[in-house]
């Protein structure tokens, strides 16, 4: 089956907010437009202005001659722009001049032209003198050429100015309209001129600060995962923190905590179910003993026998689980050598019983251990019983230790088949259908060995019989 590949959250949100920023971008240009076309507004810079002043006060006398008249729109101008000034002269050089003229616009407009740099009459930037707007108008007074401007030298400005002049002629038909067929590809490419580089200078930014702020928005949820990787049955009742998740994550978080809680009251009424019945069944179990020792010795009566020894020992595995909710407080440094030789001491008479021989290999030196001495000892116990009832019957159960922490029960029975070696940890399973045990022990001797971040595993060579290591971290 193809793995389903997951899908970043940062690109995503990269991708899209590239998107919405071109489409808002567009937009936004598309409403400009539609707002000039409907307005069709006229810009005028403020030399434009002045002209446009001073052509509205051109008029003559009684006498024909070429005036310039103080209307309240040029009087008005004059206030804005104190240091405006303008020449007029009509066609037969008659002239009307105003304010601090400089000196190259008093030549002749022949000469003036040609020494200018720009359409709007401009000089060089390291020129002081000031650009002019020059205009054939229409007044009153006939035809004229105005030149004006607001300031007599660019020692004039307010320390820093910036005029920004923009030209857009349409294409039009004979009669004068817009010619919207041959503007518009135009239009659309000048458009996408001046949206490129916006788009890829926001789509860059964009690139490079959205992973940074995802990562910062959720470097709270990134704990609050490496929380939730901790959480095992030994730490069920643990619940993550919601503090520094982003508050669109906080309800997933509450509701994982909750989940974790049902589970747990879950698994705390299904462990008291199996304790409370295992319990009640040793106190029948005990009777039927018993009752099962009073029966004369016959086939049927030691089978009986056999039966209920099984029934009471599975009860007793049952009971053994409770260990498994040990508090981990309740641990202590022990030296791996005493607990095991307690063990290997207490399961010698049962062993010889059974027709074995017990042999107990400690190290040469201490093996010291953090660990919950019932835990531990149960798990041993597991282990070694289980040697017991499937060694053979006969030879030697060694329990060996090393200064690594390892314990190794070895016994020399039939041995546990290389198919059937991962299955014999999982609960309930059993080799052999008619064993005593109910394929419990090597289970929980392996919840206990990883509650101590230990491990359990079946050894292959080529020896005979079956070799069980469980592995302690050692106190260095």
């Amino acid at each position: 089956m193809k793995k389903v590949r997951t899908r970043s959250l940062q690109w995503i949100l990269v991708r899209r907010l590239i998107l919405l920023q071109a489409a808002t971008l567009l937009i936004f240009i598309v409403l400009c437009a539609a707002a000039l076309w409907i307005a069709n507004p006229r810009l005028l810079i403020d030399n434009e202005a002045a002209v446009a002043a001073v052509k509205d006060a051109v008029d003559r006398d009684k006498d024909g001659r070429l005036i310039v008249r103080e209307t309240e729109e040029l009087t008005a101008f004059r206030e804005g722009f104190p240091n405006v000034w303008y020449i007029v002269r009509d066609g037969s050089g008659e002239s009307v001049r105003s304010g601090n003229i400089p000196d190259i616009y008093t030549k002749s407009f022949g000469d003036l032209l040609d020494g200018a740099d720009h359409a709007t009459i401009g000089f060089s930037d390291k020129d002081m003198r000031p650009e002019a707007y020059i205009e054939n108008a229409s007044t009153r007074a006939g035809t004229v050429q105005i030149v004006a401007a607001t300031q007599s030298s660019r020692q004039q400005t307010d320390g820093l100015e910036i005029n920004i002049s923009a030209t857009v002629e349409v294409a039009r038909n004979p009669d004068g309209s817009r010619n919207w067929e041959r503007a518009l590809p135009a239009l659309a490419v000048v458009i996408a001129i001046l949206l490129l580089p916006i788009i890829l200078v926001m789509g860059a930014t964009t690139l490079v600060t959205t992973p940074a702020v995802v990562r910062r928005s959720f470097a709270g949820l990134v704990e609050t995962v490496r929380q939730a990787a901790r959480i095992d049955i030994g730490t069920r009742a643990m619940q993550l923190p919601v503090k520094n998740v982003p508050q669109e994550i906080a309800p997933l978080v509450h509701a994982f905590n909750e989940a974790l809680a049902r589970l747990a009251q879950g698994y705390d009424r299904h462990n008291r179910f199996l304790t409370d019945a295992a319990h009640e069944l040793r106190t029948p179990i005990a009777i039927l003993r018993t009752r099962a020792e009073l029966l004369k010795q016959e086939p049927q009566s030691t089978r009986l026998l056999h039966d209920i020894e099984r029934l009471s020992h599975i009860a007793q595995q049952l009971l053994d689980h409770q260990l498994l909710d040990r508090p981990t407080d309740q641990r202590q440094i022990v030296d791996l050598r005493d607990l095991v030789s307690r063990v290997a001491a207490d399961f010698a008479p049962l062993a010889i019983e059974a027709g074995y021989d017990l042999a107990f290999e400690p190290p040469p030196g201490k093996a010291e251990v953090e660990v919950n001495v019932l835990q531990i000892e149960r798990a041993l116990a597991n282990l070694v019983r289980n040697a017991i009832e499937h060694g053979g019957g006969s030879g030697t159960i060694t329990i060996a230790i090393d200064a690594t922490g390892g314990i190794e029960v070895r016994d020399e029975g039939p041995g546990i088949p290389a198919e059937e070696r991962g299955n014999v940890f999982e609960p309930f399973y059993r080799l052999q259908p008619q064993s005593r045990g109910a394929g419990l022990g090597l289970n929980l001797a392996r919840q206990i060995a990883l509650l101590h971040d230990g491990t359990i595993r079946i050894l292959a060579g080529s020896w005979r019989g079956a070799r069980i290591r469980m592995e302690l971290p050692v106190r260095s």
